[in-house]
């Protein structure tokens, strides 16, 4: 089995000047993939939304839609509240495994549900379940979705020999192997399974291809990344990320896209009136999947993060997304970050202007037809 520094000498070595160039943000009309798990939750349907009502800022070639599942939470789950039935944590070491799952195992549990009855879908279904939500969010801003979206990979990594082929991967190469046009910007608001499959089918891509995900905590920040989703579920595939040499442009979730919080009465008045695809934006919002997997109750004077709209923001306004240089970290086995400055470049955002971003994303669903 080929080790992950194996794989990463496969990977052409990009210059500092490229890199330097690859990694600015580029001006109107840039060519652009989102890689979505659109399903998952409700973020990504305003990311899309968005994207899709904004022809004149982007030249979007495709959705490729991504894999997500919650299982690797399942065993954990229906532990902690196992504990809790029989009376608590009864030691440190209990206390720390339910402290993993946040507040999570106690709602289920006062609730009086049981956590063997949270339904977990798996990665395959997941995938299907995104495809199939992209769809509707073409369909609701009213644009056609021909030839624009693809299937993506069933399942995640199992190791570096076997990247997973589906539609996407191959949509993915077929783009960046389009030298002519100028790289292509990949907004990745999930899993990097489709991705990391495209660069270990064709390493050559790299000169032409600009990674823009969102996940987890900053490179800088102590913390085990175990909490991010979208990093935890591939692992395999967010260390690649890191360490093949690929332009990156990183924006952590935690204290960063988390400031993206929208509310109840927000909403209610600017997005809810806003045509077929607000009154679904709003839909989604009161009918969250994820209030009911984490038992989540008093929506009304709930918040909730529309994490993904931080990609878009970054492509569209210099001024809605702080960066700064930095190079990229290791991701080491137990998903803490190991930074070294003689490491590849990499940009990294540190802060946003919330404010911004949500009134430019209630003015684009203006556009929005009835």
């Amino acid at each position: 089995m080929t080790s992950l520094s194996e794989t990463v000498a496969r990977f052409p070595k990009l210059d500092a000047a490229l890199m330097e160039s690859r990694l600015t943000r580029p001006g109107t009309g840039a060519r652009v993939i989102i890689d979505t798990d659109t399903a998952n939750e409700i973020d990504d349907q305003y990311a899309l939304a968005w994207s899709l009502l904004s022809p004149e800022r982007m030249n979007l070639e495709g959705v490729t839609a991504v894999p997500f599942s919650f299982q690797h939470h399942q065993e954990g789950l229906i532990k902690s509240v196992h504990i809790l039935e029989n009376g608590g944590p009864q030691n440190e070491v209990e206390e720390k495994f339910m402290g993993g799952l946040g507040g999570w195992p106690r709602r289920i549990f006062d609730a009086g549900l049981r956590a063997e009855d949270v339904k977990f879908v798996t990665p395959e279904e997941g995938v299907e379940l995104s495809y199939q939500e992209i769809l509707t969010i073409f369909n609701k801003c009213g644009v056609s979705a021909d030839g624009k979206v693809f299937r993506g990979a069933p399942d995640y990594l199992t190791d570096f020999d076997t990247p997973i082929e589906s539609d996407s991967t191959r949509f993915i190469i077929e783009q960046a192997r389009k030298r002519d046009d100028g790289p292509v910007y990949v907004l990745a608001m999930g899993a990097l399974t489709n991705i990391a499959s495209a660069l270990l089918v064709a390493p050559d891509i790299i000169d032409n291809i600009v990674v823009v995900w969102t996940a987890s905590f900053p490179s800088y920040a102590p913390f085990c990344n175990a909490p991010s989703l979208n990093l935890v579920q591939d692992r395999l595939a967010s260390q690649l990320l890191f360490e093949c040499g690929v332009p990156h442009v990183y924006l952590p979730g935690y204290h960063v896209g988390a400031q993206l919080k929208i509310s109840y009465p927000e909403m209610d008045q600017f997005v809810k009136p806003k045509g077929a695809i607000g009154g679904y934006l709003w839909h989604l919002y009161t009918n969250n999947p994820l209030h009911e997997m984490f038992a989540i109750t008093g929506q009304e004077t709930k918040s909730w993060v529309i994490w993904d709209i931080i990609n878009v923001a970054w492509l569209f306004e210099e001024d809605y997304v702080s960066t700064h240089m930095t190079t990229s970290p290791a991701l080491n086995d137990e998903l803490y970050w190991e930074t070294d400055p003689n490491r590849h470049l990499m940009l990294e955002a540190y802060d946003l202007n919330r404010d911004a971003i949500f009134e430019d994303l209630y003015r684009t669903l203006d556009r929005a037809p009835v």
